[in-house]
């Protein structure tokens, strides 16, 4: 791989430039380093057929130094009727861009998730531990993480879970609407996992990046880690605390914290099932890279402040 001058900034080609992570990596993109985000019409991942010509296409004219593969199938329920949509996009679309990327000799970093266990483990899991995902959405991303590994070696894979920010859809904005709609909330209590804020994984891709820039093919550090803040906590005790910090905040939050009922994922059944245990450790990455992982809180601090300043 070729080496870098310090003063030429890192370039990198980010897929999927709509999603959660791609945004948060626009938004906070370093000086040294100069993105190119592309989005779903530039680049559609359930186009196999014309992927693999589309994203040389990208390398040939933006001449990247890493690939990010931002872009994912992350319907999780509506997966198990769409399976060959979510196998397409989670499983095969990956691949593909490893081995342009391989041709290329360019490196990639691509996310996965904590579905690709089956949550029976009472322990938090390590990169190691055996997979066994329970959805199709799981299967599909550990398809995609095989179909990297197995074509190019210049690969870094982030496994992370319960990804939130200040953008698109998910639990803590879907949790802090109700919260200033209704007088009860329900929330499970059955699973835990570590809340991890698309700040956090963009900040930490880019330090990664920074680290891995003049790695070559054989370095021991590609590979597979865990992604995900530190300490962990249930959907309940999630939803809780974020609904007393927007309060805290000035959010116009109407529930009060006794009338937020902790209850079993089973009066909540859902299409796919989802792992009980979604802890993952973060150890090799903190060790490997020294990285220092927040506490989960701090994200969702942060990213409430964001939300009370754009409203």
């Amino acid at each position: 791989m070729k080496t870098k001058s310090t003063s030429s900034p890192i370039r990198v080609l980010v897929l999927g430039a709509t999603g959660q992570v791609a945004r948060q990596l626009h938004l906070s993109c370093p000086a040294d380093i100069t993105l190119r985000c592309v989005t779903r019409g530039d680049v559609d991942l359930s186009d196999l057929d014309s992927l693999a010509v589309k994203v040389e296409d990208l390398i040939q004219a933006f001449k990247p130094d890493f690939i990010v593969n931002a872009a994912a199938y992350t319907e999780v329920d509506k997966a198990e009727s769409d399976v060959a949509t979510a196998h397409a996009v989670n499983g095969i679309a990956p691949g593909i861009i490893a081995q342009v990327a391989a041709q290329s000799n360019v490196p990639m970093i691509h996310y996965s998730t904590d579905y690709v266990f089956d949550g029976n483990k009472p322990e938090p899991y390590v990169e190691k531990d055996s997979t066994g995902p329970l959805s199709v959405y799981g299967s599909s991303k550990l398809a995609g993480e095989k179909a990297i590994l197995s074509c190019l070696a210049q690969a870094i894979i982030l496994r992370t879970s319960w990804v939130f920010s200040a953008y698109g859809s998910n639990f803590l904005k879907t949790m802090l609407r109700l919260a200033c709609e209704r007088s009860e909330l329900k929330v499970v209590d059955d699973q835990v996992g570590s809340p991890t804020s698309a700040p956090l994984i963009a900040g930490v891709t880019f330090q990664i990046i920074r680290k891995m820039s003049k790695a070559v093919e054989s370095d021991p550090r590609w590979g597979i880690y865990h992604l995900t803040a530190s300490s962990c906590t249930s959907w309940h005790g999630y939803a809780s605390y974020l609904i007393e910090r927007a309060r805290a905040l000035g959010f116009p939050v109407k529930v009060k914290a006794e009338n937020i009922l902790p209850v079993p994922s089973s009066q909540f059944p859902s299409v796919a099932k989802r792992p009980r245990n979604s802890r993952l450790s973060t150890e090799k990455l903190q060790s490997v890279f020294e990285i220092v992982l927040p506490d989960w809180r701090k994200g969702v601090d942060e990213v409430l402040e964001t939300l009370k300043c754009e409203s």
